[in-house]
């Protein structure tokens, strides 16, 4: 059931999720948006440049975190309004189980217009890597 204006209340939090991202994920990412920067893709390029890897795409970093809206919303056209800093890149190792993803979200304004602001935080292992990471979303 998605959430309703009425129901929801400051302090209620989103299901959380973790999105595996493995080298593949970014070369298929790198297609699909033309960014083939190679920090993304070439570790001595990566390391030449002061990484300690390759590194996800920061705007697919973005938008597996406003998954956890979209989904918890169920409509992605009710995102009026999104945006982060990124903090930390997220470093994918060539391994079998790349870097995990993980999010959570929470309602942390309530607006009279009948939008709620999401603050979400995002953790791939121990680091956080986007800051300030907020969504205004429309509800019915």
């Amino acid at each position: 059931m998605n959430p309703t204006y009425e129901d929801v209340q400051v302090g209620d939090e989103l299901p959380p999720a973790t999105f595996p991202i493995a080298r593949a994920t970014l070369v298929r990412y790198a297609g699909a948006s033309l960014d083939f920067n190679p920090i993304h893709w070439n570790e001595r390029f990566a390391r030449s440049v002061g990484l300690p890897d390759v590194i996800a795409h920061g705007m697919l970093t973005m938008a597996e975190a406003v998954r956890v809206v979209t989904d918890w919303v169920g409509d992605p056209g009710a995102v009026r309004e999104y945006g982060v800093r990124f903090s930390r890149p997220v470093v994918v190792p060539d391994d079998d189980a790349g870097a995990q993803l993980t999010i959570t979200g929470k309602v942390t304004d309530k607006r009279a217009d009948g939008t709620v602001v999401v603050t979400l935080t995002a953790h791939s292992g121990e680091e956080k890597v986007l800051g300030l990471a907020r969504a205004t979303v429309a509800l019915r």
